[in-house]
Protein backbone atom coordinates (compact mmCIF):
# COMPACT_ATOMS: atom_id res chain seq x y z
CA UNK A 1 0.00 0.00 0.00
CA UNK A 2 2.84 2.39 0.89
CA UNK A 3 4.56 1.66 -2.41
CA UNK A 4 1.37 2.36 -4.24
CA UNK A 5 1.04 5.65 -2.41
CA UNK A 6 4.60 6.59 -3.31
CA UNK A 7 4.15 5.50 -6.89
CA UNK A 8 0.93 7.54 -7.08
CA UNK A 9 2.65 10.72 -5.89
CA UNK A 10 2.21 12.30 -9.31
CA UNK A 11 -1.53 11.68 -9.23
CA UNK A 12 -1.67 13.00 -5.65
CA UNK A 13 0.03 16.16 -6.82
CA UNK A 14 -2.52 16.33 -9.58
CA UNK A 15 -5.28 15.94 -7.01
CA UNK A 16 -3.84 18.72 -4.86
CA UNK A 17 -3.57 20.98 -7.89
CA UNK A 18 -7.15 20.11 -8.81
CA UNK A 19 -8.22 20.94 -5.25
CA UNK A 20 -6.52 24.31 -5.54
CA UNK A 21 -8.38 24.93 -8.79
CA UNK A 22 -11.67 24.02 -7.14
CA UNK A 23 -10.97 26.38 -4.23
CA UNK A 24 -10.08 29.13 -6.67
CA UNK A 25 -13.30 28.48 -8.58
CA UNK A 26 -15.30 28.58 -5.33
CA UNK A 27 -13.75 31.94 -4.47
CA UNK A 28 -14.56 33.25 -7.93
CA UNK A 29 -18.14 32.05 -7.59
CA UNK A 30 -18.47 33.74 -4.20
CA UNK A 31 -17.06 36.94 -5.66
CA UNK A 32 -19.55 36.70 -8.53
CA UNK A 33 -22.40 36.15 -6.05
CA UNK A 34 -21.29 39.12 -3.94
CA UNK A 35 -20.99 41.28 -7.02
CA UNK A 36 -24.47 40.24 -8.22
CA UNK A 37 -26.06 41.15 -4.89
CA UNK A 38 -24.18 44.43 -4.38
CA UNK A 39 -24.78 45.64 -7.94
CA UNK A 40 -28.49 44.84 -7.61
CA UNK A 41 -28.66 46.82 -4.38
CA UNK A 42 -26.85 49.80 -5.94
CA UNK A 43 -29.29 49.76 -8.82
CA UNK A 44 -32.53 49.10 -6.94
CA UNK A 45 -31.92 50.55 -3.48
CA UNK A 46 -32.71 54.19 -4.39
CA UNK A 47 -36.23 53.14 -5.48
CA UNK A 48 -37.18 51.56 -2.12
CA UNK A 49 -39.00 53.82 0.34
CA UNK A 50 -39.82 53.70 4.05
CA UNK A 51 -43.55 54.13 4.68
CA UNK A 52 -45.09 55.51 7.88
CA UNK A 53 -48.87 55.17 8.27
CA UNK A 54 -50.92 56.83 10.99
CA UNK A 55 -54.56 56.39 11.93
CA UNK A 56 -56.83 57.57 14.73
CA UNK A 57 -56.66 60.57 17.02
CA UNK A 58 -53.69 59.16 18.91
CA UNK A 59 -51.63 58.83 15.77
CA UNK A 60 -51.46 55.06 16.06
CA UNK A 61 -50.01 53.23 13.10
CA UNK A 62 -47.12 51.29 11.78
CA UNK A 63 -44.40 51.27 9.22
CA UNK A 64 -43.45 49.22 6.23
CA UNK A 65 -41.71 49.36 2.92
CA UNK A 66 -42.60 50.21 -0.64
CA UNK A 67 -40.97 50.75 -4.00
CA UNK A 68 -41.42 53.16 -6.87
CA UNK A 69 -42.92 51.67 -10.04
CA UNK A 70 -42.89 54.81 -12.19
CA UNK A 71 -40.82 58.00 -12.48
CA UNK A 72 -43.87 60.12 -11.61
CA UNK A 73 -44.16 58.86 -8.05
CA UNK A 74 -46.39 55.78 -8.02
CA UNK A 75 -45.36 53.48 -5.16
CA UNK A 76 -46.38 49.86 -4.61
CA UNK A 77 -46.72 48.45 -1.10
CA UNK A 78 -48.85 46.03 0.90
CA UNK A 79 -52.46 46.82 1.66
CA UNK A 80 -52.02 45.92 5.31
CA UNK A 81 -49.33 48.60 5.67
CA UNK A 82 -51.65 51.47 4.68
CA UNK A 83 -55.20 50.13 4.98
CA UNK A 84 -57.51 52.64 6.73
CA UNK A 85 -54.63 55.01 7.46
CA UNK A 86 -55.50 58.68 7.92
CA UNK A 87 -52.02 59.90 7.11
CA UNK A 88 -49.24 58.26 5.08
CA UNK A 89 -45.70 59.52 4.58
CA UNK A 90 -42.85 58.07 2.57
CA UNK A 91 -39.12 58.64 2.89
CA UNK A 92 -36.58 57.92 0.18
CA UNK A 93 -33.11 56.50 0.98
CA UNK A 94 -31.53 59.95 0.47
CA UNK A 95 -33.67 61.34 3.33
CA UNK A 96 -36.36 63.17 1.37
CA UNK A 97 -39.90 62.92 2.76
CA UNK A 98 -43.28 63.32 1.12
CA UNK A 99 -46.94 62.98 1.96
CA UNK A 100 -48.31 59.92 0.15
CA UNK A 101 -51.79 59.78 -1.38
CA UNK A 102 -53.54 56.41 -1.40
CA UNK A 103 -54.41 55.78 -5.05
CA UNK A 104 -55.91 52.34 -4.62
CA UNK A 105 -56.09 49.49 -2.12
CA UNK A 106 -56.82 45.82 -2.78
CA UNK A 107 -56.95 43.80 0.47
CA UNK A 108 -57.76 40.62 -1.48
CA UNK A 109 -54.21 40.55 -2.86
CA UNK A 110 -52.70 42.59 0.01
CA UNK A 111 -51.49 45.21 -2.47
CA UNK A 112 -51.87 48.98 -2.59
CA UNK A 113 -50.59 51.87 -4.70
CA UNK A 114 -49.56 55.27 -3.31
CA UNK A 115 -48.31 58.40 -5.00
CA UNK A 116 -45.64 60.77 -3.75
CA UNK A 117 -44.58 64.16 -5.10
CA UNK A 118 -40.80 64.37 -5.33
CA UNK A 119 -38.46 65.10 -8.26
CA UNK A 120 -35.86 62.80 -9.79
CA UNK A 121 -37.22 59.49 -8.57
CA UNK A 122 -35.72 56.13 -9.46
CA UNK A 123 -38.16 53.32 -10.15
CA UNK A 124 -38.11 49.55 -10.61
CA UNK A 125 -39.33 47.35 -13.44
CA UNK A 126 -41.33 44.17 -13.02
CA UNK A 127 -39.97 40.80 -14.14
CA UNK A 128 -42.30 38.00 -15.23
CA UNK A 129 -42.80 35.89 -12.10
CA UNK A 130 -44.04 33.00 -14.24
CA UNK A 131 -40.46 32.66 -15.54
CA UNK A 132 -38.89 32.61 -12.07
CA UNK A 133 -37.11 29.34 -11.24
CA UNK A 134 -36.74 27.58 -7.92
CA UNK A 135 -33.17 28.03 -6.70
CA UNK A 136 -32.51 31.38 -8.36
CA UNK A 137 -31.09 34.21 -6.26
CA UNK A 138 -33.66 36.41 -4.51
CA UNK A 139 -32.74 39.74 -2.91
CA UNK A 140 -35.00 41.63 -0.50
CA UNK A 141 -34.67 45.32 0.36
CA UNK A 142 -36.80 46.95 3.03
CA UNK A 143 -37.04 48.60 6.40
CA UNK A 144 -37.43 45.83 8.99
CA UNK A 145 -37.98 47.01 12.55
CA UNK A 146 -37.26 50.57 11.41
CA UNK A 147 -33.78 49.74 10.11
CA UNK A 148 -33.76 51.60 6.80
CA UNK A 149 -32.60 49.95 3.60
CA UNK A 150 -31.75 46.57 5.04
CA UNK A 151 -30.67 43.99 2.46
CA UNK A 152 -31.07 40.22 2.75
CA UNK A 153 -30.44 37.59 0.11
CA UNK A 154 -31.31 33.96 -0.46
CA UNK A 155 -33.03 31.88 -3.09
CA UNK A 156 -36.52 31.26 -4.38
CA UNK A 157 -37.48 28.21 -2.32
CA UNK A 158 -40.78 27.27 -3.98
CA UNK A 159 -43.38 28.51 -6.44
CA UNK A 160 -47.16 28.30 -6.62
CA UNK A 161 -47.87 28.68 -2.91
CA UNK A 162 -51.20 30.04 -1.66
CA UNK A 163 -51.44 32.39 1.28
CA UNK A 164 -54.53 33.87 3.01
CA UNK A 165 -55.04 37.61 2.75
CA UNK A 166 -56.60 39.53 5.63
CA UNK A 167 -59.99 39.28 3.92
CA UNK A 168 -59.74 35.49 4.00
CA UNK A 169 -59.31 35.19 0.25
CA UNK A 170 -56.39 33.02 -0.78
CA UNK A 171 -53.66 34.78 -2.73
CA UNK A 172 -52.50 32.42 -5.46
CA UNK A 173 -49.08 31.84 -7.06
CA UNK A 174 -47.12 33.20 -4.11
CA UNK A 175 -43.32 32.86 -4.13
CA UNK A 176 -41.58 31.30 -1.15
CA UNK A 177 -38.08 32.52 -0.30
CA UNK A 178 -35.48 32.04 2.41
CA UNK A 179 -34.29 35.66 2.11
CA UNK A 180 -34.79 36.82 5.71
CA UNK A 181 -37.82 39.07 6.23
CA UNK A 182 -39.01 40.78 9.40
CA UNK A 183 -41.84 43.15 10.37
CA UNK A 184 -41.28 46.30 8.34
CA UNK A 185 -40.19 44.42 5.21
CA UNK A 186 -43.83 44.25 4.17
CA UNK A 187 -44.38 45.92 0.82
CA UNK A 188 -40.73 45.94 -0.18
CA UNK A 189 -39.44 44.34 -3.38
CA UNK A 190 -38.05 40.85 -3.88
CA UNK A 191 -35.56 41.21 -6.72
CA UNK A 192 -33.66 39.14 -9.23
CA UNK A 193 -30.00 39.84 -9.94
CA UNK A 194 -30.93 42.24 -12.74
CA UNK A 195 -32.68 44.49 -10.24
CA UNK A 196 -36.17 43.61 -11.47
CA UNK A 197 -39.08 42.93 -9.13
CA UNK A 198 -40.09 39.27 -8.97
CA UNK A 199 -42.35 39.70 -5.95
CA UNK A 200 -43.72 41.98 -3.25
CA UNK A 201 -42.65 40.82 0.21
CA UNK A 202 -45.72 40.22 2.28
CA UNK A 203 -45.51 37.65 5.07
CA UNK A 204 -43.46 35.43 7.32
CA UNK A 205 -44.26 32.44 9.52
CA UNK A 206 -43.22 33.70 12.99
CA UNK A 207 -42.39 30.27 14.41
CA UNK A 208 -40.25 29.27 11.43
CA UNK A 209 -36.93 30.35 10.01
CA UNK A 210 -36.27 30.84 6.34
CA UNK A 211 -39.91 30.58 5.26
CA UNK A 212 -41.07 33.89 3.83
CA UNK A 213 -43.54 34.82 1.12
CA UNK A 214 -43.86 37.35 -1.69
CA UNK A 215 -46.75 38.09 -4.03
CA UNK A 216 -45.66 37.29 -7.58
CA UNK A 217 -44.73 40.23 -9.79
CA UNK A 218 -47.23 39.31 -12.50
CA UNK A 219 -50.07 39.64 -9.99
CA UNK A 220 -48.56 42.84 -8.58
CA UNK A 221 -48.16 44.49 -11.99
CA UNK A 222 -51.70 43.58 -13.00
CA UNK A 223 -53.22 44.85 -9.74
CA UNK A 224 -51.16 48.05 -9.84
CA UNK A 225 -52.36 48.90 -13.35
CA UNK A 226 -56.01 48.60 -12.30
CA UNK A 227 -55.56 50.49 -9.04
CA UNK A 228 -53.92 53.35 -10.93
CA UNK A 229 -56.69 53.27 -13.54
CA UNK A 230 -59.78 52.90 -11.33
CA UNK A 231 -58.68 53.04 -7.68
CA UNK A 232 -60.04 49.58 -6.97
CA UNK A 233 -60.47 46.18 -8.54
CA UNK A 234 -63.99 45.09 -9.39
CA UNK A 235 -63.55 41.35 -9.78
CA UNK A 236 -65.67 38.33 -10.36
CA UNK A 237 -65.18 35.51 -7.89
CA UNK A 238 -65.76 31.80 -8.34
CA UNK A 239 -64.51 30.37 -5.02
CA UNK A 240 -61.59 28.07 -5.78
CA UNK A 241 -58.00 27.92 -4.59
CA UNK A 242 -55.46 26.37 -6.91
CA UNK A 243 -52.16 26.67 -8.69
CA UNK A 244 -50.67 26.48 -12.16
CA UNK A 245 -50.19 22.88 -13.28
CA UNK A 246 -48.89 21.16 -16.42
CA UNK A 247 -51.18 19.15 -18.69
CA UNK A 248 -49.66 15.84 -19.73
CA UNK A 249 -48.52 15.87 -23.35
CA UNK A 250 -50.52 12.78 -24.28
CA UNK A 251 -53.69 14.19 -22.69
CA UNK A 252 -53.22 17.49 -24.53
CA UNK A 253 -52.72 15.69 -27.86
CA UNK A 254 -55.70 13.40 -27.31
CA UNK A 255 -58.02 16.34 -26.68
CA UNK A 256 -56.27 18.53 -29.28
CA UNK A 257 -55.41 21.20 -26.74
CA UNK A 258 -53.00 23.93 -27.78
CA UNK A 259 -52.18 24.75 -24.17
CA UNK A 260 -49.91 22.68 -21.98
CA UNK A 261 -50.95 24.10 -18.59
CA UNK A 262 -54.08 24.86 -16.62
CA UNK A 263 -55.21 25.54 -13.04
CA UNK A 264 -55.22 22.61 -10.63
CA UNK A 265 -58.03 23.07 -8.09
CA UNK A 266 -57.04 22.41 -4.48
CA UNK A 267 -60.21 23.47 -2.66
CA UNK A 268 -63.71 24.63 -3.54
CA UNK A 269 -65.56 26.96 -1.16
CA UNK A 270 -68.96 25.82 0.03
CA UNK A 271 -71.92 27.58 -1.61
CA UNK A 272 -69.58 29.37 -4.04
CA UNK A 273 -70.17 29.77 -7.76
CA UNK A 274 -67.67 26.98 -8.42
CA UNK A 275 -69.40 24.63 -5.95
CA UNK A 276 -72.80 25.30 -7.52
CA UNK A 277 -71.34 24.69 -10.98
CA UNK A 278 -69.96 21.31 -9.90
CA UNK A 279 -66.24 22.06 -9.80
CA UNK A 280 -64.35 19.44 -7.77
CA UNK A 281 -60.90 19.31 -6.13
CA UNK A 282 -58.25 17.98 -8.55
CA UNK A 283 -60.12 19.33 -11.57
CA UNK A 284 -57.86 21.24 -13.96
CA UNK A 285 -59.55 24.41 -15.25
CA UNK A 286 -58.65 24.92 -18.92
CA UNK A 287 -61.20 27.29 -20.53
CA UNK A 288 -63.60 30.03 -19.52
CA UNK A 289 -65.90 30.36 -22.51
CA UNK A 290 -63.37 30.44 -25.36
CA UNK A 291 -60.47 31.87 -23.33
CA UNK A 292 -57.64 29.54 -22.34
CA UNK A 293 -56.82 29.33 -18.64
CA UNK A 294 -53.09 28.64 -18.73
CA UNK A 295 -52.46 30.08 -15.26
CA UNK A 296 -54.11 31.47 -12.13
CA UNK A 297 -53.12 34.91 -13.37
CA UNK A 298 -55.16 34.37 -16.55
CA UNK A 299 -58.23 33.46 -14.51
CA UNK A 300 -57.85 36.56 -12.35
CA UNK A 301 -57.37 38.71 -15.44
CA UNK A 302 -60.53 37.38 -17.06
CA UNK A 303 -62.59 37.75 -13.90
CA UNK A 304 -61.56 41.41 -13.70
CA UNK A 305 -62.13 42.16 -17.38
CA UNK A 306 -65.57 40.58 -17.71
CA UNK A 307 -68.74 41.67 -15.96
CA UNK A 308 -69.67 39.67 -12.81
CA UNK A 309 -72.94 37.70 -12.74
CA UNK A 310 -72.53 36.75 -16.38
CA UNK A 311 -73.13 33.05 -17.05
CA UNK A 312 -70.12 31.41 -18.67
CA UNK A 313 -69.04 27.95 -19.74
CA UNK A 314 -66.17 26.57 -17.67
CA UNK A 315 -64.27 23.65 -19.16
CA UNK A 316 -62.26 21.34 -16.93
CA UNK A 317 -60.11 18.24 -17.23
CA UNK A 318 -61.40 15.64 -14.79
CA UNK A 319 -59.44 12.40 -14.67
CA UNK A 320 -58.23 13.10 -18.23
CA UNK A 321 -61.79 13.63 -19.51
CA UNK A 322 -63.18 16.98 -20.70
CA UNK A 323 -66.19 18.21 -18.70
CA UNK A 324 -68.21 21.35 -19.51
CA UNK A 325 -69.84 23.23 -16.62
CA UNK A 326 -71.95 26.39 -16.43
CA UNK A 327 -70.75 28.93 -13.91
CA UNK A 328 -71.85 32.44 -12.91
CA UNK A 329 -68.98 34.37 -11.25
CA UNK A 330 -70.15 36.71 -8.52
CA UNK A 331 -68.82 40.15 -7.76
CA UNK A 332 -66.37 40.07 -4.88
CA UNK A 333 -67.68 42.41 -2.17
Amino acid sequence: MNAQLLNDSSSLGSTFRSGTDINTTDAELLDAYSHAVSSTVRQAGPAVVHIQARSGNRGEGGSGSGFLISPDGFVMTNSHVVHRADSIRAQTPDGRESHADLIGDDPDTDLAVLRIDLPELRHLAFADSEKVAVGQIAIAIGNPLGLDNTVTAGIVSALGRTFPSRTGRLIDNVLQTDAALNPGNSGGPLLDTRGRVIGVNTAIIPAAQGICFAIGSKTAEFVASWLIKEGRIRRGYIGVAGQDAPIHERVARFHQLRQRSGILVHTVEKSSAAAEAGVEPNDILIWLDHEELRSVHELHRLLVLREPNRKSRLTVLRKHEIVHLWITPRERT
